[in-house]
């Protein structure tokens, strides 16, 4: 379980992120020098070099928002223009694919980074430029919405790239695209020009996976228990020829009841993003999916009950184990009652959930302590900065010049054997992955703006 520094600050904070941001660049300036981007997009190191490995180019977003994120934070216009230039040259692609449900990734992070520091002022529009950005969001969100299976409750969800048969948790932090597209006022049109909410996706996709993907101790099945409140499933099946539930499953954790962290990590942060961004829109809006209180009530169930987990089932410094029931967990003793251990002979640490996972219990908290619920809202913020604050220090940030990774001990897909073990090991250990070095920058960034009293930090701008 954390343990949890109620007396850490976010200020005491501010020489990591100042020290995360100086190593954050240089890992940016190599990445843009050495790579290829015929290569495809790069997704993990191997021996300290980022390499192409994926299902999709999903990560590709996350290379050039990176930069856009150093901008943000340090004022350095060289890496503006790689954002910038990058999204120009390399992001069309992704408005329109219709094979993935990674559209809140791969554009949110580079248009929707670009749109919001036009609309923050820190950036000046280029002629129409902030036009071209909300004309990508609009079509962006509409393509995620089109990946649409409807169930036997009358509501439906964003189906993964395996099929129409599958909902990821991943796909909550996902939702950020429709969110987007919707608050530019977009509408999706279907068959005989029939009008689609793209607000009544994102919470009727938000209520299925609340309802499916999580488990709230209420003994929905045999291992359903209280004691395990908040486990989360990574892939959920469905019938598709009549809508009906029919399992959990795991496609990148040990096994359908166990939780993959990461796929945990998605959805603590997925659910207070869109708590957050609900709270910006107007009654009338709410009362057209269903309404404020009960949308609301939705959301703050699952990421209570997700940040509730991941907080009793994480070690004491915060870093989690890549599966909370991963197969040789025994084998470090009582590993929850003492800090993580990346280096042990058993099982991996993923670092990359960390970094996700903090960032949902920061807006959590803020979130509670803005509605008058102190208790709960300080013990979610201060888990928050109990797990950045171990973070962003070694063995887990890289200062390795030579290593091209900002956050190391990052795991991709463990029942793949995709990540890399060094000489001498027996588990994955001392790499990077994209997206882990893009969410340590996000909630850097979080952060730091907080820390200056600056504009908060949304993906739906101020």
């Amino acid at each position: 379980m954390i343990e949890i520094k109620n007396s850490l600050k976010a200020q005491d904070l501010s020489a990591k992120l100042d020290r995360l941001w100086a190593v954050s660049g240089e890992k940016i300036k190599s990445i843009e020098k050495g790579w290829d981007p015929a290569q495809g997009s790069p997704v993990f190191t191997i021996k300290g070099r980022y390499t192409s490995k994926g299902w999709t180019e999903w990560t590709q977003g996350f290379v050039y928002g990176s930069a856009l994120l150093q901008y943000d934070a340090t004022d350095d216009g060289a890496f503006l223009r790689i954002g910038r230039d990058h999204t120009f040259k390399d992001m069309a692609g992704h408005i329109t694919h219709m094979g993935v449900h990674d559209h809140g990734f791969n554009n949110v992070s580079t248009y929707g980074n670009l749109w919001r520091l036009i609309g923050e002022g820190r950036i000046q529009s280029e002629g129409r430029e902030k036009d071209f950005y909300e004309l990508a969001l609009k079509c962006s969100g509409a393509v995620q919405a089109m990946r649409w299976t409807p169930i036997n409750n009358g509501k439906g969800y964003i189906h993964s790239f395996n099929g129409p048969h599958s909902l990821f948790a991943d796909t909550i932090r996902s939702l950020r695209a429709l969110a987007v597209s919707h608050k530019l006022g977009h509408t999706l049109l279907g068959e005989k020009d029939a009008k689609i909410n793209l607000l009544q996706r994102l919470v009727d996709h938000a209520a299925v996976t609340a309802e499916f993907t999580l488990f709230y101790g209420e003994g929905r099945d045999s291992y359903d228990v209280p004691a395990l409140r908040g486990r989360a499933a990574h892939e959920i099946i469905f019938n598709t020829t009549d809508g009906s539930y029919r399992c959990p499953n795991s496609q990148q954790g040990y096994a359908p009841f166990t939780t993959w962290t990461r796929g945990l990590a998605w959805i603590m942060l997925g659910y207070a993003e869109e708590l957050e961004f609900l709270a910006t829109l107007s009654d009338k809006e709410l009362d057209a999916v269903g309404g404020r209180k009960p949308v609301e009530a939705m959301m703050l169930k699952a990421a209570k009950a997700s940040c509730d987990f991941y907080i009793s089932q994480t070690p004491k410094d915060g870093i989690p184990y890549w599966d909370t029931g991963a197969p040789n967990l025994h084998k470090l003793g009582d590993y929850l009652d003492k800090p993580a251990d990346p280096f042990n002979e058993h099982e991996p640490v993923d670092s990359s959930a960390a970094a996700i996972a903090s960032q949902g219990l920061l807006r959590l908290g803020r979130l509670l302590r803005a509605r008058g619920e102190n208790a709960e809202g300080d013990r979610y913020w201060q888990a928050g900065l109990t797990v950045v604050d171990r973070l962003f220090e070694e063995p887990y940030l890289s200062t390795d010049p030579a290593h091209q990774g900002l956050l190391l001990h990052s795991v991709y897909h463990r029942p793949n054997g995709w990540d890399h073990i060094p000489p001498g090991a027996k588990v994955p250990l001392g790499e990077s992955s994209q997206w882990g070095d893009y969410h340590a920058r996000e909630v850097a960034l979080y952060l730091q703006r907080i820390i200056r009293n600056g504009k908060y930090y949304a993906f739906y701008g101020t």
